[in-house]
């Protein structure tokens, strides 16, 4: 069985794989700058501070393949995402070139398409519109995939993630909801499929009212099994005890896009009718 690193392992998503994961890789390997609070004795855990390159070296030793979660979460201050997801994701994909690493799913996120607007459909192709610096950096960490891909023959899947949840939770992401199985279905996809070369998936379920064609995850064999109109309701009720957002409720990142706005809305839209 192939070894398998995931960094991020004390956060939200990394904790859901957790407990996902292992059946399916027994040799994973547990990684994050410390320990989850409730590691398992059986659990495989090395901390490593992703800005530091010697570090990534150390865990990347002896394995086969990296589902990257590592990093700054959320939107904020410039060095903090300076730090762990452009210098921490380029150390990363370093590390993992110099170590012989075969393969890296690395995960992007929806802030990479932020400023499109909800009522359009986009895909993989379209120019990245990020909503802030957090968006920014996961345009880097794709950019950065393609270069190792293409220069180095590392096979690099890139999952622009919507939002991964046991259910939705706004009306918002009735759209972009992702099923924590769905998400492993896609890292499975990255780290065993024989012709990934270097790809972007959109993280998201079987979602009727998604904003994304998500065609070529499903032609690399992607069937996600969960449905986001089976929540509807509980998601409805929360959006009610939401405020208005006259900028984020317009486009696709939310609160990410009106987070310090001060520009020219019109613009924008107009922009997106080109």
């Amino acid at each position: 069985m192939p070894r398998i690193l995931m960094t991020g392992a004390s956060g939200g998503i990394g904790t859901r794989l957790r407990k996902l994961l292992p059946p399916i890789y027994p040799e994973l390997l547990l990684s994050d700058i410390r320990a989850p609070k409730d590691l398992g004795p059986n659990e495989q855990f090395k901390a490593a501070d992703l800005s530091d390159l010697a570090q990534c070296e150390a865990i990347c030793e002896g394995v086969d393949g990296i589902i990257h979660f590592g990093g700054y979460s959320v939107e904020g201050p410039w060095n903090d995402i300076l730090q762990a997801n452009i210098i921490g994701g380029y150390n990363l994909f370093e590390a993992a070139y110099r170590k012989g690493v075969k393969r890296v799913v690395f995960a992007s996120s929806n802030h990479t398409v932020g400023f499109y607007p909800r009522h359009r459909r986009i895909d993989t192709n379209v120019t990245v519109r990020p909503d802030g610096r957090y968006g920014v950096s996961k345009v880097f960490g794709e950019a950065v995939g393609a270069l190792y891909a293409d220069k180095h023959g590392l096979k690099v899947t890139c999952i622009r993630i919507g939002n991964c949840d046991e259910r939705p939770l706004d009306h918002r992401r009735i759209a972009m909801w992702l099923m924590p199985e769905d998400l492993v279905q896609l890292c499975r996809i990255g780290l065993e499929h024989p012709d990934i070369h270097f790809e972007i998936f959109y993280g998201v379920s079987l979602n009727e009212r998604a904003w994304w064609d998500n065609h070529r995850a499903y032609e690399f064999g992607y069937r996600p099994i969960g449905r986001s109109e089976d929540h509807v309701a509980h998601a409805m009720a929360e959006q009610a005890k939401l405020k208005p957002d006259p900028v984020g409720d317009h486009f696709q990142g939310g609160a990410f896009c009106s987070n310090e706005f001060d520009g020219d809305e019109s613009r924008i839209i107009d922009w997106n009718k080109r």
